[in-house]
């Protein structure tokens, strides 16, 4: 370089030295000299070279007799001077700098002790120090290296840089892992399914009705954040992440940040009680385990849907926000397994057998998971989180066919449940209680079910119901029989089936008059089961209105099996002067059957008082009359001592009956 200086210098002096005489004298030309020689001396290498070339062009340039020419030719010469100089002096500042930052790197490489969250200052020197090698690489590669020594000092900066890169990777997984803040889901205002469990039940038992109590927290609850990382160490992480990218080494910290939140995500579902069961493990459950595991699930979902993953798409977005797209990215990478893991847990459930004692449990993890579906196509909103997003939907799906199969198996249930012994007494069955509580437990997922019973023709939903002819349905609707809806006509079938059931299970009663108790106390029951209920609004009036007469006929025709033939004994075909013999006769007659009724009928069991009372005020009104024309007519023909029992004695005697606890006029225990 120095030589291409001197000729260059030779060359353009040789030009400038004016004509006829450079110096105006040899006075002015011995000094020029002698400046030049005293220069010499100290000038040693490269830079006193060209050091020396700046004051001989300085020298030169001070001359008050040169052309323009020779000015302006002196002026390029300083300035290519200046830029040689410059570059030098870079040369020797990079490679001293990186000197520096390579010792200051590889000593904290030595002490694996120190980390960068022992205070800010260590911290953000580091990171400088960092910060320094990648610009002076972006500074190299700019320039179009030739020499060697340049070429060295690069690789050498790309060295120092991989080892800067490699202990912020661990330095940031090492922060996020010591700043963990604890996260307690006990203190969630989520109200726990488990906590509201009831027992097992299946058909026919009739402790449904107080078994089955909705978990409606899904409905209330409010998505909220909360510091999954101590937000101290925040900015220091983003600043970690922005380096890390900007270096080239995104790649490395996404998946540093990837592993250490999946194993926390892990860590939460373990706390969670969320155990890791493949589907056969799930189908091999009994169904009291599979229950409080679904219940568990059903609360699972919304804490860690609304607030965990609420909370950890924050802390991604915290770190990784400037940087675009590619917190989605890491997000989902960290997420998905945990999601997918609850989601197969939810497939398990689906595909098992569909018993009606699932048909609630179900409904409630398909409406968590559609109420959740809108959080979670925004929570895994980009392409990575595709899969996410459809494997929700198709579960979901599967969970709308799991509801509408165990549906239909409890309608099947319903019209095959069959019985070898009567109810003792003929009082209300466990299956009508069971079947008429199941349905008023489902009017507490009367839209979902809506939605997913619309899409069974009608026509078939009608079909299993005896009574739904389209004539029949036609006059229902225009009483206000139903609101039309799917759940309307299912739930009108269901009710038919029971009927029919009921009437097959009355017939196993040897006793007419029992089968008509029976069925009044089971159809009483479904009338004012859907009179005091939700069921009112889905049945409507005119169900109401047409079962409370179908209860009363059966009332009536209790009275004309039981009392006709026992009243007629009592009643005169015109002959008033009948003897007195035929006269005990009648009398003895009516007090024996009279006192079988008793036994028998006392025996019997009409659970509702109101019900009870009035048939007991209808029959007493019927018998006591009679009875009592029939003595008037003839009290003067026949002794006191033939008349058993006054008209008072046969009233209270009517008020033992239906108790269900058997008594005998010989010896009547009364009350």
């Amino acid at each position: 370089m120095e030589i291409a200086v001197w000729k260059q210098l030779a060359k353009q002096t040789d030009k400038i030295s004016p004509k006829p005489e450079p110096f105006s004298s040899k006075s002015s030309k011995k000094k020029a000299m002698g400046e030049y020689d005293a220069a010499l001396p100290e000038l040693e290498g490269e830079e006193n070279l060209i050091a020396a070339a700046k004051q001989i062009v300085r020298a030169l340039g001070s001359k008050k007799n040169l052309t323009d020419d020779a000015k302006k030719i002196l002026a390029e010469l300083g300035t290519q001077l200046t830029t040689i100089t410059s570059i030098s002096e870079n040369e020797v500042d990079d490679e001293g700098r990186l000197n520096v930052i390579q010792e200051k790197i590889m000593s904290w490489e030595t002490d694996q002790s120190m980390h960068l969250d022992f205070g800010p200052n260590e911290a953000n020197e580091y990171i400088n120090y960092a910060d320094e090698v990648r610009k002076l690489i972006e500074k190299l590669e700019a320039m179009c290296l030739k020499d060697d020594g340049e070429r060295e000092l690069l690789r050498r900066a790309h060295d120092v840089l991989q080892t800067a890169m490699a202990r912020l990777e661990e330095e940031f997984k090492h922060m996020l892992i010591q700043n963990k803040q604890p996260f307690e889901p006990e203190h969630m205002s989520f109200r726990s399914s488990e906590d509201d469990a009831g027992s097992v039940i299946s058909l026919g038992d009739e402790s449904f009705e107080e078994s089955q109590v909705r978990d409606s927290a899904s409905r209330n609850s409010e998505e909220y954040v909360v510091d999954l990382v101590h937000p101290v160490t925040i900015p220091e992480l983003r600043c970690i992440a922005n380096l890390m990218f900007i270096s080239g080494y995104g790649h490395e910290c996404s998946q540093a940040y990837v592993s250490v939140r999946r194993d926390a995500l892990d860590e939460f579902l373990l706390i969670l009680e969320m155990e890791k069961l493949s589907i056969e493990d799930v189908l091999r459950l009994e169904w009291g385990s599979l229950n409080s595991k679904i219940r568990r699930w059903v609360r699972t979902m919304k804490i860690f849907v609304r607030v965990y993953l609420a909370s950890e798409k924050c802390l991604f977005e915290q770190i990784f926000g400037d940087l675009g797209t590619v917190n989605l990215v890491s997000f989902t990478e960290a997420s998905k397994a945990s999601m997918l893991r609850l989601l197969n847990f939810s497939e398990a459930v689906s595909i098992g057998p569909h018993k009606p004692e699932k048909l609630f449990p179900i409904l409630d993890m398909y409406e968590v998971l559609a109420d959740l579906l809108p959080d979670i196509d925004s929570l895994y909103a980009d392409e990575a989180g595709a899969r996410v997003r459809i494997d929700c939907r198709e579960v979901l799906r599967r969970l709308g066919d799991s509801v509408r199969a165990a549906f239909l198996e409890f309608e099947n249930a319903i019209s095959t449940s069959t019985s070898t012994n009567p109810i003792a007494g003929g009082g209300i069955h466990p299956l009508t209680k069971y079947v008429m509580n199941y349905l008023n437990a489902l009017t507490g997922y009367r839209e979902t079910l809506n939605f997913l019973l619309k899409d069974h023709d009608g026509e078939d939903a009608m079909s299993l119901s005896p009574d739904l002819n389209p004539s029949a349905e036609e006059e229902n609707t225009r009483e206000g029989a139903c609101d039309g809806s799917p759940l309307a006509l299912h739930f009108r079938s269901v009710a038919s089936i029971l009927e029919c059931n009921l009437d097959d299970k009355a017939r196993l009663y040897r006793d007419v008059s029992l089968q008509h108790i029976f069925l009044m106390n089971n159809i009483h029951y479904m009338a004012q089961k859907v009179m005091n209920s939700n069921l009112q609004s889905i049945f409507g009036d005119g169900w109401i209105r047409k079962h409370n007469w179908k209860f009363q006929q059966h009332e009536i025709n209790y009275e004309r099996t039981t009392w006709s033939s026992i009243l007629s004994i009592l009643k005169d075909e015109g002959d008033s002067n009948s003897s007195r013999t035929l006269l005990k006769e009648r009398f003895r007659n009516f007090y024996i059957a009279f006192e079988e009724v008793y036994r028998t009928q006392t025996a019997w069991l009409i659970p509702n008082a109101h019900l009870r009372e009035d048939l007991r005020i209808s029959t007493s009104l019927k018998v006591i009359q009679a009875y009592r024309t029939f003595v008037g007519r003839h009290t003067n023909h026949i002794s006191d001592k033939h008349i058993k029992y006054s008209e008072d004695d046969l009233q209270n005697y009517l008020l033992d009956l239906f108790e269900g606890s058997q008594r005998s006029l010989h010896n009547p225990h009364r009350r």
